[in-house]
């Protein structure tokens, strides 16, 4: 179970700050943020670098039709090949 707790610490000690981020929504938004975080770990991938490339395709007009082409674990695989 240690392996688990120190995986969830750092999501813990920001919590309660994360719930205040934008109101009444705050919560599920930080932990749609908090989620795409871990997969991104979980499938070896630099989150910042993933967020960073994922908004600017959005920002970029990236089609509705495509959109799972983005997660984390497809996302891995065109970075690498």
């Amino acid at each position: 179970t240690n392996t688990v707790e120190r995986a969830i610490r750092p999501l813990c000690l920001s919590r309660k700050n994360a719930l205040f981020a934008s109101g009444d929504d705050g919560g599920r938004r930080w932990a749609a943020v908090a989620s795409l975080v871990e997969t991104c770990k979980l499938n070896g991938i630099d989150p910042q670098r993933y967020l960073a490339d994922l908004l600017t395709r959005l920002v970029n007009g990236w089609p509705n039709s495509r959109i799972d082409e983005l997660m984390p674990w497809c996302w891995a695989t065109t970075e690498k090949g």
